[in-house]
C-alpha cells in the first residue's frame, strides 16, 4: 500500500545572470529561485495495483518516483509505503522495493550479468535456493538464458534492459517503480518487456508505479492512470473514464469497392454530420458521439460497404488535452 499525503517538493535553483559582469556578481552574491516540482499531492495505491504516471517533461513524475523510492526527501507532506517512510532508508524497506530506470544501469558494464547477480544476492541476503529459483524463472520468461554469461557491454539494448529487469527483481520486491522501462527499445523488445511485466504482476502481485511516454505501455499494463501537470495532480482514475468522460468524437472507417459511388457520396455527404474524407477507397468520418449512429445509417443507405468500424479518439490525444488544460478542457 502506498499512501501519499499533501506531498510537496521544492528545488533551490541558482539564477545565473547574463554576461561577464553578471557571472562575477553571481560568484559573490548568488540569487536563487525556488522551483516547485510537486504541489500538495495526495495519492493512494492499493497493494497489487499497477498505476500509470503520466505527464509532460518537467511535470514531476521522476521527482515523485525518487521520493517514493527514498532517493530524495520531500519538502513537505508525508509518504507511507507498507508502513515505512522511504527517505528513512530502512533496510527492511529497501529489501522489498525496486527501482527500474530505462536510462540508468545498476549492472557492471565489463562483467557478465550473472556475476552482477551474485553480488546482488549478497547485498540483499537472498537465500541460495530462492536465488536459483528466481534466476530460472526470470531468465525463462524474459528469454535471456543464453546471455547471462556474456559481458553486459556486449549485449544489445533490449538484452541489457532484460538483465536490468532481472537484477531489480531478484529479491522479489513487493513495490516496484518503473521509470521509462522501454525507452529506446525497438517494438519487439517493448512487447517482450510488457508481456513479462504482465506475467510477473500475475504471478507475484506487487504494487507497481509505471512512468512512461509510450501509451502502449500505459494502456497494456495499467487500468488506472494519474496525470501530473506542473507538479499537480489533474486526473486520477481508470483509463476507461478518459474515454467515457472526455472523448467528444468518434472515428468511423468504412471500406468500399465502388469508386464511382464513392465520388458521388463525397459530393453529397451532409457536412453537419461530420468531417468526411476519402483515401484509397476508404471512407473516414470524424463525428460527434451523438451523431455516430446517424452517420452509420447514412453510409449503409447510400453505398455498399465491405467492412465498417467505429473507434474512439486516440487515448494519447485525450491525455495530452488533459495535461495541457486539466480536467476542464471540454
Amino acid at each position: 500500500m502506498i499512501e501519499v499525503q499533501s506531498l510537496s517538493k521544492h528545488f533551490k535553483v541558482h539564477q545565473k545572470e547574463a554576461g561577464l559582469k553578471g557571472s562575477l556578481r553571481s560568484l559573490f552574491n548568488r540569487k536563487y529561485l525556488i522551483k516547485p516540482a510537486l504541489k500538495d499531492l495526495d495519492l493512494t495505491v492499493p497493494t497489487g495495483e499497477i498505476i500509470g504516471l503520466i505527464g509532460a517533461n518537467g511535470a514531476g513524475k521522476t521527482t515523485l518516483t525518487k521520493i517514493l523510492s527514498g532517493i530524495i526527501h520531500p519538502t513537505a507532506g508525508d509518504v507511507m509505503i507498507n508502513g515505512y517512510r522511504p527517505w528513512q532508508r530502512e533496510n527492511d524497506y529497501r529489501r522489498q522495493m525496486a527501482v527500474i530506470m530505462g536510462q540508468k544501469a545498476q549492472l557492471w558494464w565489463d562483467l557478465p550479468a550473472l556475476d552482477g547477480f551474485l553480488l546482488l544476492k549478497d547485498i540483499y541476503q537472498i537465500p541460495t535456493q530462492s536465488f536459483r529459483t528466481n534466476i530460472d524463472y526470470l531468465a525463462e520468461y524474459l528469454g535471456i538464458k543464453d546471455q547471462l554469461k556474456i559481458q553486459v557491454r556486449r549485449l544489445s539494448l533490449g538484452e541489457r534492459m532484460k538483465v536490468e529487469l532481472m537484477a531489480a527483481l531478484l529479491h522479489s520486491p513487493k513495490v516496484i517503480f518503473l521509470d521509462e522501462p522501454t525507452i529506446g527499445l525497438d517494438i519487439t523488445a517493448q512487447k517482450a518487456v510488457r508481456k513479462f511485466l504482465k506475467q510477473y504482476q500475475k504471478d507475484h502481485n506487487p504494487t507497481m508505479v509505471l512512468t512512461s511516454h509510450y501509451m502502449d505501455d500505459i494502456e497494456e499494463l495499467c487500468k488506472r492512470i494519474v496525470i501530473l501537470r506542473q507538479g499537480e495532480k489533474v486526473f486520477d482514475g481508470p483509463i476507461a473514464k478518459v474515454h467515457e468522460q472526455y472523448s467528444l468524437q468518434k472515428m468511423i472507417t468504412a471500406h468500399v469497392n465502388s469508386v464511382k459511388r464513392l465520388k458521388e457520396l463525397e459530393q453529397t455527404f451532409p457536412h453537419h454530420l461530420g468531417e468526411f474524407s476519402v483515401e484509397d477507397n476508404v471512407i473516414k468520418v470524424i463525428t460527434s458521439k451523438e451523431q455516430t449512429m446517424e452517420v452509420a445509417r447514412y453510409l449503409f443507405e447510400h453505398i455498399e460497404l465491405l467492412d465498417f468500424s467505429i473507434t474512439n479518439e486516440n487515448i494519447g490525444d485525450l491525455i495530452e488535452k488533459i495535461m495541457l488544460h486539466g480536467e476542464s478542457f471540454q
